[in-house]
Formats: C-alpha cells, sequence, structure tokens
C-alpha cells in the first residue's frame, strides 16, 4: 500500500492496515518445531527404503533429512554462541 494523499490532503497507510495478531507461543519456540520437522524426515526416509513403491522418493528423503541436520546443528550452534554472548550470534533463541 503506497501513502497517497487523499481528497482532504491527508495520507493513507499505516493507520488503515488491520493489526497482526502475535503467534502463538509454542510456534515462537524452536526445539519442538525442529523435531517434529526432523521426525517426519525420518519417518519418510524410512518408508521410503521399506515400501517398494515409494523407491523414488529415496534421493530426495535423504536430501532432507541431511538438510534437517544440517539445519538443526546451525541453530545448535547460534543457540550456543548466543548463551555464550557473542556479538554475530542471532537473539532471541531459547
Amino acid at each position: 500500500m503506497t501513502n497517497e494523499p487523499t481528497e482532504d490532503g491527508e495520507e493513507t497507510g499505516a493507520q488503515d492496515e488491520a493489526q497482526v495478531p502475535a503467534l502463538p507461543d509454542f510456534l515462537l519456540d524452536p526445539p519442538p518445531v525442529i523435531a517434529v520437522c526432523t521426525l517426519a524426515w525420518v519417518v519418510a526416509v524410512v518408508l521410503a527404503f521399506t515400501v517398494p513403491a515409494l523407491q523414488t522418493w529415496r534421493p530426495i528423503t535423504v536430501a532432507g533429512l541431511g538438510l534437517a541436520a544440517f539445519g538443526t546443528s546451525v541453530f545448535l550452534w547460534q543457540r550456543r554462541a548466543a548463551r555464550r554472548g557473542a556479538r554475530g550470534a542471532q537473539t532471541g533463541l531459547r
């Protein structure tokens, strides 16, 4: 939305936009979300290697599991850096 003047000369903009509700606390806590997503990739890998009809999923599921492991390690690294007070670390990690 642009801030264009109206007929009476006032600008429209942020006042007209609706307030976005805050996210629930359980979505702001990263470890449970990371655990659920990683578990979903583990289940997908197990299914891809045990169900013959899903054998074409094998490379995708292995890549997804590898990406989940990489993302989890980056999260843990950033959380450790934030807890020790490193300057470049993300803020708000529990």
